[in-house]
């Protein structure tokens, strides 16, 4: 069958126009007669049964990924042919776009770089590999909105040169884009996605390849497997992102939420690209695993995350493997971290977290249950009051892993394909190792979750997955006969753990931040943190409590309220700033210095030196309220 203009598919998507072609298949433009919209559908070549399967198989994996910069899946149909159905977005191709208009600027490039960067932290979050990151696959609207469609598909489907025949064997994708790695045979994953955006960046400011021309496609590999890249000479300030993004090694090249980090500082999307994308921190949600797992430990020099990472969002799941998300357990998992709340119909029950302020994380690991890894320590005042951790150390000494324990309020959510165990109340999900760390996800009887996460500090470390599987082993012990023990002390009379973070700013201070709405709070565990969002999701304030060894390594000092507290602009994003501010020193039971700190990020579209002066006034406001409600500190 050879659909022709005025075919209707499903009986519902009538072919209107013929947009594109490639050797195995087509793209049309449609009409959705169901919900009267515009689609795109892509039909792979009749009689090609090897490519429908791929067709199939790849669009079970675009269809998950919802992010303003991907284009979205919206339907899978199988009858005369197998069809994928799309979004339409109009729009040019970024190889259009230079071919029609002539080289991109430094600040266009990065603007389309950035959000393609996005768009690639989402997808790897989910687990799925494009493939295929060439300017072809990267769509920019006329306002400015890139979007970056065919994950996956395009290695089967829609690209003209999709496979190379080289001495060792095949290669997909286009020479001219491909991480060298993949030209020497590698399989494509994540780093090479990150060097095809950079290679297409590179393109549209300088107009050829980073390997620079050459006659065919065997030249190309032949200059990938020799590494050769040429300099930038128009790329201005894309300069050093491009260089990161195009690093030979994939160790040392940055994965897909560091590219956008680094696009965005350098040209970020002018304020009309901005307001059209729906959420501008959802790279914030979705950024891979090593992000989430925490703070290194003291004697380690450190970066700290992001603090809408630190919060214990359920991405995490969906950073390590792909499918659709279950929520583990039949309650509707809402939080119960409000001190006024009713205890859960739960209290009491083995596998629960219960009374979130009491619930002792520390009670859930062992020190000399992962002695085999090495000398181990228990650390119970380090990061979040949620956390606790056992450190591990090797015959000199240093601190090589981390054994983590988080507890959190919300329910567990996980990949349908995550392999799963169930151990009397308690589900426990196992992820594979992604990079730096190892997860698992216990979902309690209660519908909340407990995160352990096995997390290397150095090298050589041991097998984090064994660490993380040692730590959970001992955890659903525990919970196997009882709920997550109590604390064994009431905290300190002058401890932040006694203060509701979400009493801490009212309703007209809040308004400071424009568009912030109190109602849209969002509390976290035991009290311990909250957040107000606007609206439209562009400002954000986030309060949270936390402890540390030190307090401004890397930040500027400045008086918070008579307090020397530091500041940090555009920490967590481009559009943030952040304060930490000390509220008291003591000596845990270890012997160790720790501060007890507050920390405020502050998200909003205007300039970092206004948005920089409203976070330090809300910061006054937070520790001026502290200093009322505990006056002994």
């Amino acid at each position: 069958m050879t659909p022709k203009a005025g075919y209707k598919v499903a009986d519902r998507y009538l072919l209107r126009e013929l947009v594109g072609k490639g050797g195995m298949g087509v793209v049309w433009q449609a009409w959705d007669e169901k919900l009267r919209r515009r689609v795109a559908v892509k039909c792979a070549r009749p009689g090609d049964n090897e490519a429908a399967k791929r067709l199939e198989k790849e669009a079970q994996l675009a269809a998950r990924l919802h992010h303003a910069n991907i284009v979205p899946v919206f339907d899978f149909v199988e009858e005369e042919a197998c069809w994928i159905v799309m979004e339409f977005v109009p729009s040019r191709s970024l190889a259009q776009v230079v071919t029609e208009d002539g080289l991109l600027t430094p600040e266009e490039a990065g603007s389309v770089g950035c959000q393609i960067a996005a768009a690639l932290a989402k997808s790897h979050a989910e687990g799925v590999v494009h493939g295929d990151v060439t300017p072809e696959n990267i769509l920019v609207t006329d306002d400015g909105v890139a979007r970056l469609m065919d994950f996956g598909i395009a290695r089967a489907l829609w690209s003209d040169v999709t496979e190379t025949q080289t001495v060792s064997g095949t290669v997909r994708g286009k020479p001219k884009y491909l991480a060298p790695e993949l030209a020497r045979g590698r399989t494509a994953d994540e780093k090479a996605d990150v060097f095809s955006l950079g290679a297409s960046l590179f393109a549209a400011v300088e107009g050829r390849s980073p390997y620079g021309e050459a006659g065919n496609a065997l030249e190309y590999l032949a200059r990938a497997v020799e590494e050769h890249i040429e300099p930038a000479e128009r790329a201005g300030p894309l300069t050093a992102p491009l260089t990161a993004l195009l690093e030979v090694d994939p160790r040392r090249r940055p994965n897909a939420a560091e590219a956008h980090r680094l696009l965005t500082r350098a040209a970020p999307p002018p304020p009309q690209v901005r307001a059209k994308l729906h959420d501008g921190r959802t790279l914030a949600l979705t950024l891979p695993l090593q992000s989430l797992v925490g703070r290194l430990p003291r004697s380690v020099r450190r970066r700290r995350r992001p603090l809408a990472v630190v919060w214990g969002v359920l991405v995490l799941a969906s950073a390590i493997t792909a499918g659709l998300l279950v929520r583990a357990g039949d309650g509707n998992g809402s939080d119960t971290t409000s001190s006024d709340q009713k205890p859960p119909a739960t209290a009491g029950l083995a596998g629960t977290i219960g009374d979130t302020s009491g619930a002792d994380p520390c009670k859930l690991l062992d020190s000399a249950s992962l002695s085999r890894f090495g000398d181990t320590r228990l650390v119970s005042d380090y990061g979040e009051f949620n956390r606790c951790d056992v450190l591990v150390r090797n015959d000199g000494g240093d601190e090589v892993a981390d054994a983590q324990v988080y507890l959190d309020a919300e329910p567990a959510e996980f990949d349908s394909a995550v392999p799963t165990r169930r151990v009397g109340n308690i589900t426990v999900a196992s992820f594979e190792r992604e990079e730096d760390a190892c997860v698992r996800f216990l979902a309690t009887a209660d519908h909340r979750q407990i995160q352990v996460i096995g997390k290397q500090l150095d090298t050589p470390a041991p097998d984090l997955c064994a660490l993380a599987d040692a730590a959970t082993d001992h955890a659903v012990g525990v919970l196997d006969d009882a709920p997550v023990p109590r604390r064994s002390s009431q905290p300190a009379a002058n401890s932040l753990a006694r203060i509701d973070a979400c009493a801490l700013l009212d309703p007209a201070t809040l308004r400071q931040i424009p568009g912030i709405d109190a109602r849209n709070q969002r509390r976290g565990f035991g009290s311990w943190s909250c957040g107000w969002t606007s609206d439209d999701g562009d400002s954000e304030v986030r309060v949270e409590y936390s402890r540390d060894s030190s307090m401004g390594d890397e930040g500027t000092p400045t008086d918070i309220a008579g307090t020397k507290g530091y500041l940090w602009p555009k920490e967590s994003s481009e559009d943030s700033c952040d304060v930490r501010t000390p509220h008291r020193t003591y000596t845990n039971s270890t012997g160790d210095r720790t501060i007890e700190l507050l920390h405020l990020t502050v998200y909003s579209p205007q300039p970092i030196d206004q948005l920089c002066n409203s976070a330090k006034a809300l910061a006054a406001t937070i520790t001026r309220n502290i200093a009322e409600r505990l006056p002994g500190k």
